[in-house]
């Protein structure tokens, strides 16, 4: 498995904000945790490759937006967010690097951090930053390649995987309260704590899964199930309405 990063930019604290209230980021601290982030992936015998790019662009470490990367092609989003429209542009060079690349160019609108793959299914969310018109473009071109996409419906969270992650047995971690669980017929899932409603945000790295090392339920509600997992902290990402999802763009060596 390969997983690019980008280093975080020094203009962060900048960075778009929709479901949480505005506090300090310490730009150092949060270099340092993407650096420890790096580090998790790598323990989980992952092909780190950290990019320096996109750095004046406040949530350019936020680099799972920007494609949706599957194991025949990468599709390269067309932000909701107007400020984060060119970062796509920046990462293609790179993309090109392990996949055919092709475009979804706005009004139709997609960000990576609302498409989840589960298998030959993409669970896609209709968000704040994600709409139907994006769905129907990216729905295009997969379609040939033998994939289905599937709109999920969510609400008071910023994307898709902010409410709902895959285990690697394929059973979905949700948040039932902020997503129409209507819409996820047909599949098996474990709710969150309530305690821990950011506990569905969760990365797969090989066979382990990647948490917040403040999600210390969710944390032992996935070992229960008989999965190693690791942690990372990333609370100055989280002031900036991210996870352990979108610091990285995860896929399948050619």
């Amino acid at each position: 498995m390969i997983a690019l990063t980008n280093r975080p930019s020094p203009n962060i604290a900048r960075c778009e904000l929709t479901y949480v209230e505005r506090t300090s980021i310490d730009y150092g601290r949060a270099v340092r945790q993407h650096e420890a982030y790096g580090h998790m992936l790598r323990d989980c015998g992952v092909d780190v490759r950290t990019l320096d790019i996109n750095r004046q662009f406040p949530d350019g470490v936020f680099i799972e937006d920007t494609a949706i990367v599957l194991d025949e092609l990468a599709v390269l989003t067309s932000m909701g967010a107007e400020s984060r429209r060119l970062e796509p542009a920046g990462i293609e060079p790179e993309l090109r690097k392990y996949r055919e690349v092709h475009r979804i160019q706005f009004p139709a609108a997609i960000e990576g951090g609302d498409v989840l793959i589960v298998n030959r299914t993409l669970l896609v969310g209709v968000s704040l930053r994600t709409n139907l018109a994006g769905i129907n473009a990216l729905t295009s071109i997969v379609q040939p390649y033998g994939y289905r996409v599937l709109p999920v419906p969510v609400h008071d969270c910023l994307h898709l995987k902010s409410a709902c992650s895959a285990l690697p047995d394929d059973r979905l971690m949700v948040n039932p309260a902020w997503l129409d669980m209507t819409a996820l017929q047909g599949f098996a899932w474990l709710h969150v704590p309530e305690s821990e409603p950011w506990g569905a945000n969760l990365a797969l790295a090989g066979d382990s899964v990647c948490l917040p090392s403040d999600h210390i339920e969710t944390a032992n509600l996935i070992r229960d199930q008989g999965f190693e997992v690791r942690t990372a902290d990333v609370s100055e990402f989280a002031k900036a309405e991210g996870g352990v999802t979108c610091l990285s763009l995860r896929f399948n060596a050619a």
